[in-house]
């Protein structure tokens, strides 16, 4: 669909998420995530709610001070494929857009990524693991944007670690480090304690781990690294 380019949206502050998917019971499952995990911070986190590519522009045309994150599915009524990000995209350069799918290809991931998508995240399995990048972004208050900044700590250097897909991966050095005591068996905790983090800052640490190695859970991460 055609769409009319707007000025590019800045950085902002805006803890909003605009939740773009079809399926009633995707908007409903990370409606409820946010709204637990917001409780437990004592933040207030709005959630917008779309079915198609349409009501999503109107919403963030009228909401993009609001909002601090779209998560935008590939699949839509009026959209299909790259379509719906290449046209939001259009209409709202640098909005800040994560591609929301049912299919956990490596390719698409890059393909998203490099047509400007902040991040590619499956959404087929534990929506936790969405949860989990919501969190690293700072949504949920201070203590969180600490987190993301930890989890951005370093420029990203050449790693050994390969994905799924005999993908290269890039770690930071930090990440780097939480992988190896997770591989040695260490607990958040005893993590923790090693590289005198948060036990919140090592959960996101392992989180986003687990998104860049496509599994879900730490022992799927363990046995696919052994």
């Amino acid at each position: 669909m055609d769409a009319i380019a707007e000025p590019t949206v800045p950085a902002t502050t805006a803890s909003g998420l605009l939740v773009v998917d079809d399926h009633d019971l995707v908007r409903l499952g990370l409606l409820t995530l946010v709204q637990s995990h917001a409780a437990d911070t004592g933040q207030s986190v709005p959630v917008f709610e779309a079915r198609t590519l349409a009501e999503a522009l109107d919403l963030y045309r009228a909401q993009r001070h609001r909002i601090g994150l779209v998560l935008l599915d590939l699949q839509l009524p009026d959209a299909h494929g790259m379509s719906g990000l290449d046209d939001f995209l259009r209409a709202f350069p640098g909005a800040p857009v994560v591609v929301l799918s049912g299919v956990g290809d490596p390719g698409l991931m890059r393909h998203a990524v490099s047509r400007g998508a902040l991040a590619y995240l499956p959404k087929a399995g534990d929506l936790q693991h969405v949860i989990g990048f919501i969190r690293s972004r700072g949504t949920f208050g201070e203590h969180d944007r600490a987190c993301a900044a930890a989890l951005a700590d370093d420029p990203v250097p050449a790693s050994r670690w390969h994905g799924a897909q005999g993908q290269r991966l890039s770690l930071t050095e930090r990440q780097t480090q939480v992988l190896e005591w997770v591989l040695a068996g260490a607990s958040n905790r005893e993590i923790a304690l090693r590289a005198h983090l948060s036990e919140g800052t090592v959960k996101n640490h392992v989180s986003a781990l687990l998104l860049l190695f496509g599994v879900r859970s730490r022992a799927q991460l363990i046995s696919q690294l052994r």
